[in-house]
């Protein structure tokens, strides 16, 4: 009996220690701030072993570090469904999510992201797009995607494919504009990657579709845009839209809103940001205490860079998922010809900081009401260059420009003109802001009255970069 005893002790001092090693563990992950810039000196080491006892007669096992949670309380709580999903994930894990986790739930989680059930664009949503500005961007982007169509012998079929196309209203002004191009207009078949069942349907409507029974005798319908009579389908993502077919792709405002690891500089080397849960139930930044994955391409990024590049840098943002998909894309380019046109805000070098949560054309804290907001970070373009060129010797990268310089040499200033000519003057003063929020930088000059009223030009902080084969040539404007 004494040595089953002596055991069964054993046996619950090694559960204790055990359960001393993850806690210690787990709360090398907790912070007490709830910024973004999480302080080194929160990480000291904890001893998880406890001094030896004398040996006596008495049998004792201490449990003084074994978990003991909180009554559970079946009390209602003002938490959202995603909340409470987040809050979730991080307590079956075991502790914090990365950012890009946190991230990509807050905006496409199939029930709850932010773009998945809502219409966000717009004057009366949370932001507005370029599209949304002016008709002209998207004619514009017409006379891109015509030209490299030329460059590439005027296929019969190419496949025009949008990343993310939001209400449909790039598309939608595209195919107005090239309508007189009819050897253009019946070469295409439209391919619009969109996860939201809310934007599909909205994409529907703004590209004028009708849906009617397949003509090669199949039981499958087909959907046409009434614009041009083109052939339209969606996917939920690139490897769905059929291969064998030269292919350009739009990604307007499609790569900031993919999700980003974050790394900010320690004592003990770069560590990336995670996001916990505090005891009063609200969510916190900590640091990861050892390696993530995403570390891989933290390393690829900064071998990517200079050393100078780095040097005064305290937080590095990447995003696997944008080098992911540059791969993928040129690579269904080096194979089937045609190119790709990526217009974003960002920078031609490593992003340090810049994740951002917009409500209601505010700026707002990351960590608030997930769900309610935006979350988009800065593109990094020199990543997009380095992924593109590292996979396939079939294609090139040119770019970026400004948005400013792209939508100005394919004749954006022409364009504006002859849309003033024959216009009341309630249409000319959209026409102004339209183009000054396209092409200008700052304020517009050429406006009275409050400043907040005043638009903003995207001309300078919107970047434009294309990815093509090398059969096609140099694609305008970047010659």
């Amino acid at each position: 009996m004494l040595r089953r005893a002596l055991l069964q002790a054993s046996a619950r001092c090694r559960f204790s220690s055990s359960a001393s090693l993850l806690l210690a563990s787990r709360r090398e992950c907790s912070s007490s701030s709830s910024s973004s810039q999480v302080p080194d000196d929160h990480f000291v080491e904890q001893s998880v072993g406890t001094p030896q006892t004398p040996p006596s007669a008495t049998i004792s096992v201490d449990r003084s570090t074994l978990y003991h949670p909180p009554d559970h309380s079946h009390e209602p709580t003002d938490d959202s469904e995603l909340v409470k999903h987040l809050k979730n994930i991080i307590k079956f894990r075991g502790g914090p999510i990365t950012v890009a986790e946190y991230m990509e739930e807050v905006l496409t989680n199939p029930k709850a992201g932010f773009y998945i059930n809502r219409d966000v664009f717009g004057g009366g949503g949370d932001f507005i797009t370029s599209p949304e500005v002016s008709q002209m961007f998207g004619e514009m982007i017409g006379v891109w995607t015509m030209c490299l169509w030329e460059q590439m012998g005027q296929p019969k079929r190419i496949n025009l494919v949008e990343l993310g196309p939001g209400r449909g209203t790039l598309l939608a002004d595209l195919l107005r504009g090239a309508s007189k191009f009819k050897n253009f207009t019946e070469s295409l078949q439209l391919h619009m990657v969109e996860c939201s069942p809310a934007l599909q349907k909205l994409q529907y409507q703004n590209l004028k579709c009708l849906t009617e029974d397949s003509t090669n005798g199949n039981t499958e319908k087909r959907c046409i845009s009434t614009i041009a009579g083109t052939p339209v389908s969606w996917h939920t993502t690139l490897e769905q839209v059929p291969t064998g077919f030269p292919t350009i792709i739009i990604a307007h405002e499609f790569y900031d809103a993919l999700p980003v690891h974050q790394f900010q500089k320690a004592s003990r080397g770069w560590c990336e940001k995670m996001i916990d849960v505090t005891e009063n139930s609200s969510f916190r930044f900590v640091l990861s205490p050892q390696p993530t994955p995403a570390t891989l391409y933290l390393m690829k990024r900064c071998r990517w860079a200079e050393t100078k590049e780095i040097a005064g840098l305290d937080h590095i943002e990447v995003c696997p998922k944008a080098m992911d998909l540059t791969q993928e894309i040129s690579n269904r380019i080096g194979t089937d010809g045609g190119g790709a046109l990526i217009i974003d805000y960002g920078l031609n070098g490593i992003v340090s900081d810049s994740l951002q949560a917009i409500r209601k054309h505010k700026f707002v804290d990351i960590l608030d009401d997930p769900g309610s907001a935006d979350l988009s970070a800065y593109v990094d373009f020199a990543a997009i260059r380095h992924s593109a060129e590292e996979v396939s010797a079939d294609v090139t990268v040119h770019g970026p420009m400004t948005q400013s310089q792209f939508l100005g040499s394919l004749g954006i200033n022409f364009r504006v003109e002859a849309l003033l000519e024959n216009c009341t003057d309630e249409q000319a003063e959209s026409l102004r802001t339209g183009y000054w929020r396209l092409v200008g930088d700052g304020e517009a000059p050429f406006l009275e009255g409050p400043d907040e009223q005043a638009p903003i030009g995207m001309g300078t902080r919107y970047l434009a970069m294309a990815i093509v084969n090398k059969k096609q040539g140099v694609p305008v404007p970047f010659e």
